[in-house]
């Protein structure tokens, strides 16, 4: 491995630390690296703090040794007043001669601009190190500013015949089929992710308060399709415990959001995009998961297959276009991960 790759690669393992606090910026990571040794590093901070590079350049002790340092960023720096200063303009007053960038920003207030502003104050500029990894790293912010949709997860766990549930059940609460580590770590994910969405059907069986309570995080903001109003509060997903959005016909409540229902995947994610949520997991019925199946707009999939055999039920989706990227065992679950493939990413 080339330094420029290592000391970048470096910087891609800082920014998943601020994956679940930054957005909805994207969890940038830098290294900043003196004489072949790193001497600060840094995170995105929690939304509205300090950026990647800012927390980086203090982490420095000795600032003089600045000058003669390199900064490696997997983000283009920015080059605009949000809620915090511009961190082009920060690099150039610090007077670090050199920045290596993993790939460009997309968004519009940047891209390409920061790099214009180091160049134009002398620094040295390189991009494109390990592009792909970090395009992959900030897939959220990239899928969100370029296709102008949330960056899209389906989820959901099966058993080994087959099955996503039993057909009937005597209790209005979840059949687990996955074990107790794998719903943790689907806690997890509900931390990092924007918001997550689920079918009125779903709401019906199971009453999923679709929180984070079995990992230490915020819960995402909850979603929720009931064309006709049929739920009422005294299910979970109506409480307090998270900013909750209906998709319905006819508004009843204040979160209530009507759509005609006409494209409803597509009226889903331009809600997303007009209010700011980057990135959602949907997490059932199946009508739902298969609804944005069929209809090609999803980016990746994380299907838990168990041991548990159910022998009748409701089948689980049909796998459309699915990529397998990869897989893992989780005691007796073994989770594997597909992709879109008929989607472009980043394009």
């Amino acid at each position: 491995m080339l330094p420029d790759q290592f000391y970048m690669y470096r910087a891609l393992q800082l920014a998943k630390s601020g994956l679940a606090n930054a957005m909805p910026n994207p969890s940038v990571g830098a290294v900043i690296v003196y004489k072949d040794t790193i001497i600060g590093e840094g995170y995105t901070s929690s939304f509205g703090g300090s950026h990647a590079e800012v927390n980086a350049i203090n982490a420095v002790k000795n600032q003089e040794l600045l000058k003669e340092s390199t900064l490696y960023v997997s983000l283009e720096p920015c080059s605009h007043f949000g809620k915090t200063p511009p961190c082009a303009n920060l690099i150039v007053e610090k007077k670090i001669k050199k920045v290596v960038i993993g790939c460009v920003d997309p968004f519009a207030k940047v891209s390409g601009k920061g790099i214009q502003i180091l160049k134009d104050n002398g620094v040295e500029v390189i991009t494109g190190v390990l592009e792909k990894e970090c395009q992959e790293s900030h897939k959220r912010f990239f899928t969100f500013h370029l296709q102008k949709r949330p960056y899209i997860i389906l989820k959901w766990a099966q058993s080994a015949d087959g099955f996503i549930a039993p057909i009937s059940k005597n209790e209005t609460k979840p059949v687990w089929l996955s074990n107790v580590y794998s719903r943790q770590l689907t806690h997890k994910w509900r931390s990092e992710e924007m918001a997550i969405l689920v079918g009125k059907q779903t709401v019906l069986d199971d009453n999923p308060s679709l929180t984070t309570r079995d990992w230490k995080g915020k819960n995402p903001v909850r979603l929720f399709i009931d064309a006709r109003n049929k739920l009422d509060n005294s299910f979970q997903i109506l409480n307090n415990e998270s900013k909750t959005y209906r998709f319905t016909k006819n508004k009843k409540c204040e979160n209530d959001v009507i759509i005609p229902f006409e494209n409803t995947i597509q009226e889903i994610c331009d809600f997303c995009y007009q209010n700011n949520l980057q990135s959602i997991i949907i997490e059932g019925g199946l009508q739902t998961l298969q609804s944005f199946i069929d209809s090609g707009i999803w980016d990746e999939a994380r299907v838990f297959e168990t041991d548990i055999q159910l022998k009748k039920g409701i089948s689980a989706p049909n796998r459309i276009h699915f990529t397998k990227t990869n897989q893992i065992k989780i005691e007796q679950d073994i989770l594997h991960f597909f992709e879109n493939n008929l989607n472009g990413r980043y394009l």
